[in-house]
């Protein structure tokens, strides 16, 4: 068998310049492309975070999404392992983004560690891991 690894996932976002915005700016992505017009799409662009990638991209033209929907199937979050998850929940709320909050604390310990979530502005759940205890 060849060694296999995930590249990438695809977020489709009806908004996308504040999609974008939070990926960059709240959880550290580099935009490596930016595609305008693409495939009928407005755009589909790719983030790095270190060797892992987000295609990026709105609806095709024309079409609706359904944003925000809590009970999915498929893809339930996507988690990203943090050296000093206090500090980056500080960080985060400084840019006044909320968390999901589990009795009342944004950070909460699960088993091997601590965890915390938040929500990326097309509905995306972001899980903040690492592992310390509390």
């Amino acid at each position: 068998m060849t060694s296999k690894f995930v590249h990438h996932i695809c977020i489709q976002t009806s908004n996308y310049e504040e999609s974008l915005k939070f990926y960059k700016e709240v959880l550290g992505f580099e935009l490596i492309k930016e595609s305008p017009n693409f495939h009928s799409r407005h755009y589909n662009s790719w983030l790095r975070l270190g060797s892992f990638y987000i295609e990026l991209q709105t609806g095709k033209k024309g079409e609706i999404l359904n944003s925000k929907i809590p009970q999915t199937q498929g893809i339930v979050h996507l988690c990203l392992w943090v050296d000093d998850l206090p500090k980056e929940v500080e960080n985060i709320k400084q840019l006044g983004i909320d968390f999901l909050l589990k009795n009342e604390e944004a950070i909460y310990k699960v088993e091997n560690g601590s965890l915390c979530k938040l929500i990326a502005p097309e509905g995306t759940i972001i899980e903040l891991r690492d592992n310390r205890g509390i």
